[in-house]
């Protein structure tokens, strides 16, 4: 009992330390300083890299999840996360979604999202965030595994009714959640020519993180962010962006950012510390992490680092 009230009273502790006391760290599949977590599932790009999952991130607050994105391979990463310490990831905690836009390697791991937990008996539906188009979509998923649906509810398996369903909102900038534990805020980014795309503001008792989603340079990111503690944000080096054809370069500068306008955004944005995620590598076999990180850092004096799948920070 006495051990019970001691892990109580240093959580609720935690919980009120001021956010500059609680440095982010790199602590992979290791649970971090502050109560706060956040959870890379997966760091890729739609290059089929075999270490690096499609892009989804978790922001874990009191054993609830929160998800950004469901990229290839999302649910196998959260199952990894769970065995490594991380309980707000188990099959029934994960809830909820939002997706930055539908790009199909932001969306291809949503299926996976809508059935493999409820299988695994998650009850609650489903509920996803993100730009006009997401109803739709959820949608036709659940059109195309009806089948699948009706064996598992109906057959010897006699699932759940509730927990393969979706509740889809198509949602604007501004505050498009809240609950006890998080307040989640959209903002709009640039991302090329999608008529909507959505960066995220996550404010808990201990932390601000700002992800930025695909985005080529867009002011509302460092607005957004404004001292934040977190700041995610895609990049692509500059040596690939000076060593593709005209073509590609025209298409990357209205679709992404490289790393030289990352520095200069993460400038004014002024995070307690930048993590690179969607690395994108355009320059060849000398295109490197470690050089991506050098282009950052020769212009940019915060803290920065590069994310890994299962990353805790």
């Amino acid at each position: 009992m006495v051990a019970m009230i001691v892990r109580v009273v240093v959580f609720a502790l935690l919980l009120a330390a001021p956010a500059a006391t609680l440095p982010a760290q790199r602590a992979s599949g290791v649970r971090g300083t502050t109560a706060t977590q956040v959870v890379f599932l997966g760091t890729g790009n739609p290059s089929p890299t075999p270490d690096r999952m499609g892009p989804a991130v978790a922001i874990v607050v009191n054993g609830s999840s929160y998800l950004v994105d469901a990229g290839v391979g999302i649910v196998r990463r959260a199952s990894a996360a769970t065995s490594r310490g991380v309980k707000g990831l188990e099959m029934p905690n994960l809830e909820t979604v939002f997706l930055t836009h539908l790009h199909s390697d932001h969306t291809i791991g949503l299926p996976d999202l809508i059935f493999t937990p409820w299988i695994m008996h998650r009850t609650a539906p489903l509920a996803v965030y993100g730009p006009a188009g997401t109803a739709a979509m959820t949608s036709h998923i659940l059109a195309a595994w009806s089948a699948d649906n009706d064996i598992r509810v109906n057959g010897l398996e006699k699932g759940n009714t509730t927990g393969y369903k979706v509740n889809a909102h198509e949602i604007v900038p501004g505050v498009v959640y809240q609950d006890s534990n998080v307040k989640v805020t959209a903002f709009a980014v640039h991302h090329g020519t999608w008529a909507q795309s959505f960066g995220y503001r996550f404010d808990t008792r201990d932390r601000s993180i700002v992800i930025s989603g695909d985005a080529s340079p867009s002011e509302s990111v460092a607005t957004s962010c404004n001292g934040c503690d977190v700041l995610i944000h895609e990049a692509y080096t500059q040596r690939g962006h000076d060593m593709t054809t005209p073509a590609w370069r025209a298409y990357s500068e209205s679709f992404h950012t490289t790393t030289y306008e990352l520095a200069a955004l993460a400038t004014r944005a002024r995070p307690g510390l930048l993590i690179l995620y969607h690395q994108m590598y355009f320059g060849g076999a000398k295109d490197t992490e470690a050089g991506m990180l050098a282009e950052v850092r020769s212009r940019y004096k915060g803290k920065v680092v590069s994310a890994h799948d299962l990353d805790i920070y």
